[in-house]
């Protein structure tokens, strides 16, 4: 059931119990009235998610009207380099970076959500408007697991599963990613390669970065003791941190894979620099014979003995020649000029 209103941020309310859920979308300004007030019943519970932070107003009136400390309100619109965790008497609010799949960006696609979460409600706050829990929202509609028998927790559990499954998703596009520029190594050389090694490095590091945090907030949620969290659902926030660990392994493995394939761009320059100095080595070795004898008959002294022979100039070339395959058979009997 879907009870819409046309605008230009739309803020979903979904509403559910065991047998039924109600979706509604609205203003900020909506909510912040009417949310804590008529909203919330003591038989569902609630989620409500904000696509952007374009509402300081709104959410403030929205924070105040659910008694949500200043301090919580003022974090949602920090920019923190780390995850953070924090309870309160009467909600749990935690703060993380979460990752989209790639774009042709430079940099990860990565922004900040926050979450207020109580027995009745949970809240999400997203820096923008992308669909990072479209399987939640499937699950609800479609009565799919326990989702609609369980709480809010439950409900939680789901969205940081999403965010990880995204990390997945984004750690898959980089492996890809470095495959291909593995493949490009061992066919061809590219001026770009080394360029694009790195460029998938800095993702990779970024990507750890984000992961993190939410691997040490997944061990709090484990270890906290508070009414907001059941203690069943320990076992999935479990679940949760050794996805996180996962995730970290696999990057540390790929940052290995990036050291070694720095390293074989390096040898494949330091070979192709060999074979060119190998070549012009061969070329040198062959034209100092022939430079000498060229030097020596160049001279214009009058009693050099060889000036009056008949057929002296036949005889030098036939000399050079001579040298010059002598020198090639050489080369090529010691391998130097075949390729291995």
């Amino acid at each position: 059931m879907n009870k819409n209103i046309e605008s230009p941020l739309i803020c979903q309310l979904y509403e559910y119990d065991v047998d039924s859920f109600l979706l509604t979308k609205n203003t900020p300004a909506y909510f912040a009235k009417n949310f804590a007030s008529t909203e919330l019943l003591d038989d569902k519970n609630h989620w409500l998610n904000y696509h952007s932070l374009d509402f300081p107003d709104e959410i403030e009136l929205l924070c105040n009207s659910l008694a949500i400390d200043r301090t919580t309100y003022e974090d949602i619109y920090t920019n923190y380099k780390r995850a953070r965790l924090e309870e309160y008497d009467n909600y749990l609010y935690i703060k993380i970076k979460s990752a989209l799949p790639m774009t042709n960006s430079a940099r990860l696609e990565e922004e900040n959500i926050s979450f207020i979460l109580s027995t009745k409600y949970l809240i999400s706050f997203q820096e923008k408007s992308s669909d990072h829990f479209p399987e939640v929202r499937e699950r609800i509609e479609m009565k799919k697991g326990k989702i609609r028998t369980a709480g809010t927790d439950f409900l939680l559990f789901r969205m940081l599963e999403a965010i990880t499954d995204n990390y997945f998703e984004v750690l898959e596009d980089i492996v890809s990613s470095i495959e291909r520029l593995e493949r490009i190594l061992v066919k061809r050389l590219e001026a770009d390669t080394l360029k694009k090694i790195e460029h998938e490095k800095r993702r990779l590091i970024e990507l750890r970065k984000i992961v993190f945090p939410l691997k040490e907030v997944t061990s709090q949620l484990m270890r906290i003791q508070t009414p907001f969290l059941k203690k069943e659902s320990r076992s999935y926030f479990s679940k949760l941190n050794d996805n996180c660990l996962t995730i970290l392994e696999e990057i540390d493995a790929n940052k290995q894979i990036m050291e070694g394939m720095n390293n074989l761009y390096y040898a494949v320059q330091g070979q192709k620099m060999n074979q060119i100095m190998k070549v012009l080595t061969i070329v040198s070795t062959i034209f100092i014979p022939l430079t000498f004898i060229v030097g020596v008959y160049g001279m214009n002294f009058v009693n050099m003995p060889e000036l009056e022979t008949k057929n002296g100039y036949f005889i030098t070339w036939g000399v050079m020649i001579l040298i010059s395959v002598l020198l090639l058979w050489y080369f090529f009997r010691k391998g130097w000029l075949t390729r291995r």
